[in-house]
């Protein structure tokens, strides 16, 4: 089917009324594994692994590669679940992206977050998905209490991408919350540590209310005189009394008050 459109009132021009994909779909975990191969770096790995990154089951493809195939790909529950199955790095990460956020039940979350082994598919799989599920807010509390390393970790990195990435949500849904991330505080992993950094860094650039709860928690979770909340307290004071981090929140303040004037 073509349609022809008007240009300046004068000129026509035709063009298809479903114009075909820029990108061919693939269909299969098998098409996709086979573009993945082809795409693998190995000499990427060492690099990796130099930031924390676990290699095992890695074929060293870039995210911006990544992204590029879920755009081939496009939306897709089914295929996603069977990509995460591979136990392959890139395919776990290729699934967050490529998943319904509305399709993903709680049974799938909890499948997936004993599965993750590396904090970056943990940052990819809270940032890509996990936080746009109805779900978000209570796994928060759920995985705080686990022993796992990454299912804790994933509380918090979850907490972090919704306080990064909600603008809607009150105040008071992230300051609820602050026993939650005392509580994780003393874990001695340093993944968890730098989670839990992440989040209360992230909600104290929300808003300058905010900001001042985020500075006093992190000097009461600094009270425990821990190495752990030594660094995590360290880590958010200096951020968050940051001159450029006060500037933008002082410009924040000064926008808002120009509004409620209008």
């Amino acid at each position: 089917m073509e349609t022809s459109l008007k240009l300046d009132g004068k000129r026509k021009i035709t063009v298809p009324t479903n114009p075909p994909s820029r990108y061919p779909k693939l269909q299969s975990t098998q098409e996709i594994l086979n573009k993945l191969k082809t795409k693998a770096k190995p000499d990427n790995l060492p690099g990796m692994a130099r930031y924390g990154i676990k290699t095992e089951n890695r074929l060293g493809v870039q995210i911006p590669e990544l992204r590029q195939l879920a755009k081939e790909t496009g939306k897709n529950h089914q295929l996603a679940l069977e990509l995460w199955q591979t136990g392959i790095a890139e395919t776990r990460i290729l699934a967050t992206m490529i998943d319904e956020p509305e399709k993903v039940t709680e049974q799938q979350m909890e499948n997936w977050v004993k599965d993750i082994d590396s904090w970056d598919i943990d940052d990819q799989t809270t940032m890509n998905l996990f936080e746009k599920t109805p779900l978000a807010w209570k796994k928060i509390t759920d995985w705080s209490q686990r022993p796992e390393e990454f299912v804790k970790r994933t509380s918090y990195s979850l907490l972090a991408c919704l306080a990064w990435h909600n603008k809607t949500a009150p105040d008071q849904q992230f300051t609820q919350l602050f026993p939650v991330i005392a509580s994780g505080a003393t874990d001695e992993r340093k993944s968890i540590q730098k989670a839990i950094s992440w989040a209360l860094r992230a909600i104290g650039k929300r808003n300058p209310q905010l900001n001042q709860q985020a500075i006093q928690l992190a000097q009461e979770i600094r009270q425990t005189n821990t190495k752990p909340t030594r660094w995590i307290a360290n880590d958010v004071t200096r951020e968050l009394q940051s001159q450029p981090v006060q500037n933008r929140l002082q410009k924040q303040q000064k926008t808002q008050k120009k509004k409620g004037k209008k």
